[in-house]
């Protein structure tokens, strides 16, 4: 069993459209990090405050759970768990205080511990109190707490783990999720150096069996599970071979992305501000050279409240005379953006930073639309508040050089965008 799911892992790892790829290995995955532990945050202090409401729609809990759910490579439905079902008063959260109030000393308990016995005991607190619709889908929150220590949870990841293991977990119940966990924390420990201390990756490997893109591994001695399953390993390979090209067109995305940093880059140093490039994305070639090759090696926001956040921003501007951030800029190319939405949102409402700076959304004239869709939801109510700014691809690309040689400060920018 120990060999064949090692065999299993190296495939999975080697296609570049598994979850392992496309999701655990994403940029944009460690970048809602934050911003979703924030969100949770947000949950609590509005069910303590009394100013929760009681429904879905429009609260804390829906931007939240949205960020969950936007990463479809997993969790594609996440949020049907938390939409309030009247008829069958499910999850019974929003019209119960009581059960409101045990739901925020769940989050708060987990976000507040470091331990796996003070998760444990928490999750047994809320399942003694048998909510009624309130099950291990919480657990899709928590993981974003403590990724070392949650694992996700699915009907894939459950039909998986099933798969794999030969278990029979249920969904809904978290005895059962508990149960789960343990054992692949297990099997996550056998297997550590082709997998992660980070629950992502197993649940990753989990889904991926379980909503049928890899065979579970034969039982030991069954001969012809054996040959079929190995014939089944052979033709993901074969796809994956053949899905190369989509790979490549992905590949061309991430280069269009790096060219947008790089023509802000350069446009702010014109305008004599010094550039910070994500820390993640310092290292990515734009025309041989590395994207943040003369850029700023540290953010001058030192323990500021959010410094962290604002470090995983795409472009930010730092005025070298203030040493004070001027501007911060989130580039959706392709990438949801209702991400890159509450990302800014976080940055917005949760530090010092951007609380002082003017926010920029970047993006293609295609996407105005979606733009224009996503801030229609309740949950983005607040943004036009905040100065956020949608800035069109075609306006950068027709300016930026104008802007670069002639230009003065911010005002060219806020001319060439658009209020949110």
């Amino acid at each position: 069993m120990t060999e064949n799911l090692s065999i299993l892992i190296d495939h999975w790892k080697a296609d570049p459209h598994s979850s392992f790829n496309s999701w655990f290995l994403w940029d944009e995955r460690l970048k809602n990090f934050r911003s979703i532990r924030r969100g949770i945050g947000q949950v609590v202090r509005d069910i303590d405050a009394g100013t929760f409401g009681n429904q879905y729609r429009g609260s804390s809990l829906e931007t939240v759970v949205g960020s969950v759910a936007e990463q479809r490579q997993i969790f594609k439905g996440a949020d049907h768990a938390f939409l309030w079902k009247p008829k069958l008063r499910i999850p019974d959260i929003y019209e119960n205080g009581d059960n409101q109030r045990a739901f925020s000393r769940l989050l708060n308990a987990c976000d507040c511990c470091d331990t796996a016995e003070a998760v444990i005991a928490a999750i047994q607190r809320i399942d003694a109190l048998k909510i009624k619709g309130l099950g291990p889908a919480v657990a899709n929150l928590l993981y974003f707490i403590h990724p070392t220590l949650v694992m996700p949870f699915n009907t894939a990841i459950v039909k998986g783990y099933n798969a794999i293991t030969g278990g029979n977990v249920k969904l809904g119940r978290w005895d059962h999720y508990l149960s789960m966990r343990e054992g692949a924390i297990r099997l996550n420990g056998e297997h550590r150096t082709r997998l992660s201390n980070d629950l992502g990756a197993i649940a990753g490997l989990m889904f991926d069996v379980g909503s049928g893109r890899y065979p579970a591994p034969p039982r030991p001695g069954d001969v012809g599970g054996m040959r079929s399953w190995e014939e089944d390993l052979d033709k993901v390979r074969q796809e994956s071979a053949a899905a190369q090209r989509q790979w490549a067109a992905e590949r061309e995305s991430d280069t269009s992305h790096t060219e947008i940093q790089s023509w802000l880059r350069d446009m702010g140093r014109s305008l004599g501000y010094a550039v910070w490039i994500a820390s993640n994305d310092r290292g990515r070639l734009h025309q041989g050279v590395p994207l943040g090759d003369g850029c700023l090696t540290q953010l001058p926001v030192g323990a500021q409240a959010g410094a962290e956040a604002v470090k995983l921003i795409d472009v930010v501007w730092v005025d070298a005379a203030t040493q004070s951030v001027a501007a911060a800029f989130e580039v959706e190319h392709s990438t949801s953006i209702y991400s890159g939405i509450v990302r800014m949102l976080d940055l917005a409402l949760g530090t010092e930073v951007g609380a002082k700076s003017t926010l920029f959304l970047v993006a293609p004239d295609n996407r105005r639309d979606e733009v224009a869709q996503q801030l229609r939801r309740p949950a983005f109510s607040r943004v036009s508040e905040l100065g956020i700014r949608y800035l069109p691809y075609s306006q950068l690309q027709q300016h930026r050089e104008a802007i670069g040689r002639f230009g003065s400060g911010l005002k060219p920018l806020l001319e060439i965008s658009q209020a949110l």
